[in-house]
């Protein structure tokens, strides 16, 4: 039934990105975006008025006496933001931070349907602990409990806490209390304004797609309007090609006093999949290889890999976080060895969500990627530097 859930809400996605980008075609699709542009009009509304009553302290927001760090996007998905998160705690780690990754756990395995009914008849939601996907020591989930990002976050950061729950501010005392984190890096928060403090937003904007195509949800993928840009402390500029002027000089018109950082995605290794062998960069030189995504831009992907040398002679692209069964798959490395590839390289990301496999005709590798600063390094440092010593 789950699964079944699942492949409807993937193909209602799909469908809406097509319409979205203009890719569907037709009086249906036209119509069809009419209607959305209208809803985001209602969407920009409930924006404004949830930051008006918030400002207003109609809305009340939390502080917990520790270091925010919010790090998120103005669009929905697809900028890179996991390794930028692996950065900051890896950076704040090293500078003696207790560091402890809050994250909602996007399309983790919710709880029990009669345990949340029980809860709220008996008002003890709020006592439900928060997920422990690490404690600091130890990795205690699996990616389908956990989701995708927590998990994946946990898996590359040995000695970092990653908690995941709606209500990141409970999330953020149990981090305080059980783990004693004295800083508190929230993955794709710089919309929870619930958690204020002493706090510092961080937006990613994608170098490729900066803005969408500039509508906000539904008819678009803005979360909110580009002005909003106000608030961040840092923009971190992702998958930067170096021909950023034009978009710096849009990121000052909404914010003058921001650090600007670029940085790109950098490949690091490859690794099987399912025995752990790691390989270095060459292994794709002059090889015929197979792709397989379910991330929200693949192109990026598919490019890095023709980038170190590879033969893309077959891609196969999911839905965002789609969760693979065992003969997709299967599927997918049938079709590879027809096209005569020798293997197929997907990301990290997706390799968490990969079922067990009785056979393995062709071997299966994942990318494993961190972010390069490309410029402003030294705004970075300055960035970390002013949130340990504050």
């Amino acid at each position: 039934m789950r699964q079944t859930v699942r492949a409807w809400t993937e193909a209602a996605e799909t469908f809406a990105l097509e319409v979205i980008f203009g890719q569907r075609q037709g009086k249906r699709a036209t119509v069809l975006r009419g209607l959305l542009f209208g809803l985001s009009k209602l969407f920009a509304l409930a924006v404004k008025a949830r930051r008006f009553l918030y400002d207003v302290r109609i809305l009340r927001d939390s502080t917990i006496g520790v270091q925010v760090i919010a790090i998120g996007n103005l669009t929905v998905g697809g900028t890179g933001k996991t390794p930028v998160v692996e950065k900051f705690a890896r950076e704040l780690k090293d500078q003696g931070r207790n560091v402890a990754i809050l994250s909602r756990g996007y399309r983790s395995k919710p709880t029990p349907l009669a345990k949340r009914l029980l809860n709220k008849a008996l008002f003890r939601e709020e006592k439900t602990p928060p997920r422990v996907v690490s404690d600091g020591k130890s990795l205690l989930l699996d990616s389908d409990t956990a989701g995708d990002e927590p998990y994946m976050l946990a898996s590359n950061l040995k000695d970092v806490v990653v908690l995941v729950d709606k209500d990141r501010v409970k999330a953020g005392l149990y981090a305080i209390e059980k783990f004693g984190c004295d800083t508190l890096l929230l993955d794709d928060g710089f919309q929870y304004w619930r958690l204020r403090g002493r706090r510092h937003d961080v937006v990613l904007v994608d170098c490729q797609q900066p803005f969408g195509n500039e509508h906000l949800l539904p008819r678009g993928t803005l979360r909110e309007p580009p002005s909003h840009l106000a608030r961040a402390r840092t923009v971190f500029i992702t998958k930067s090609d170096g021909q950023t002027t034009d978009l710096r000089r849009r990121i000052s018109q909404f914010n003058r006093d921001a650090r600007v950082v670029e940085c790109v995605h950098q490949p690091l290794y490859f690794e099987d999949v399912f025995t752990g062998q790691q390989r270095g960069l060459d292994l794709l030189r002059d090889r015929r290889v197979a792709s397989l995504s379910g991330i929200a831009q693949p192109e990026s992907f598919e490019s890095s890999l023709i980038q170190l040398g590879a033969r893309l002679v077959y891609t196969k692209r999911f839905a965002d976080h789609h969760r693979f069964t065992q003969q997709e798959v299967l599927n997918v490395i049938n079709r590879s060895k027809k096209r005569q590839a020798s293997m197929v390289i997907t990301t990290q990301k997706d390799a968490v969500r990969f079922p067990k496999l009785d056979r393995r005709d062709l071997p299966v590798y994942f990318m494993r990627v961190e972010i390069r600063i490309v410029r402003g390094a030294k705004d970075f440092q300055e960035c970390v530097r002013q949130i340990c010593f504050r």
